[in-house]
């Protein structure tokens, strides 16, 4: 049996197994988590979480599912982010570099502070994508945030209260459809799908057990490995 810490959830205290992830120290204290989890793997950046540790007056940040808890640690699970997201029309772009200055000017009022690389649980150069994004280097930015699982926690220490995370989405969109060059195998598979090729093996997916599609799903062929 693992030894038993206490830690601070919504106010209150919990005793957790030592070790375990925020995300499961939450769930061992009874609480069933419906928002702010998500894939449970680190992937999908759904259970971005705050938290304090006793000695230390920064507030630290981090994954939930990722995120070993600590004795004595303060924690927040954010569900969700309220953030600015401007809408468009990939289609009726002209210039993909104009048309992201013009969803997000404010990516011009950055302070270069760093706030927003210091607080990314990816490790990402933040501030250094939000500059590429204002030279119009599209490219650059999406090669640097490709990782970036859209916690919106960089959103959160955002002194120029920029939305990072939205204007790295849309410059990387930009750049898949204007930019980035198309293999020709992939207009080759979407050709497949309309003509329904794949139909029947998508039902056969469709009617198999859950145990069945787990082992499909692990000893599935991974590209590039």
């Amino acid at each position: 049996m693992a030894e038993l810490i206490p830690i601070y959830y919504s106010g209150k205290q919990y005793l957790v197994p030592e070790g375990v992830t925020i995300m499961g120290a939450v769930e061992y204290s009874g609480y069933r988590l419906v928002r702010g989890c998500g894939c449970r793997g680190g992937f999908c950046g759904a259970c971005a979480s705050v938290y304090r540790v006793p000695g230390d007056h920064q507030i630290k940040v981090g994954l939930a599912c990722q995120t070993r808890v600590e004795k004595g640690m303060d924690i927040a699970i954010l569900p969700y982010y309220p953030a600015q997201k401007v809408l468009y029309d990939i289609k009726l772009v002209k210039d993909p570099k104009q048309e992201l200055q013009k969803m997000y000017p404010e990516m011009y009022r950055c302070l270069g502070c760093s706030a927003c690389t210091k607080i990314c649980p990816q490790d990402l150069p933040v501030m250094d994508i939000i500059a590429e994004a204002q030279r119009g280097n599209l490219a650059a930015v999406a090669e640097l945030s490709f990782d970036c699982v859209m916690c919106g926690l960089c959103a959160s220490r955002c002194l120029a209260q920029m939305v990072p995370y939205n204007i790295a989405m849309a410059a990387r969109r930009l750049y898949a459809y204007f930019m980035l060059p198309r293999p020709d195998y992939v207009g080759a598979r979407i050709r497949e799908v309309e003509q329904g090729v794949y139909d029947q093996q998508i039902d056969a997916l469709l009617e198999e057990n859950q145990e069945k599609l787990h082992k499909l799903y692990a000893e599935r062929d991974i590209e590039g490995i």
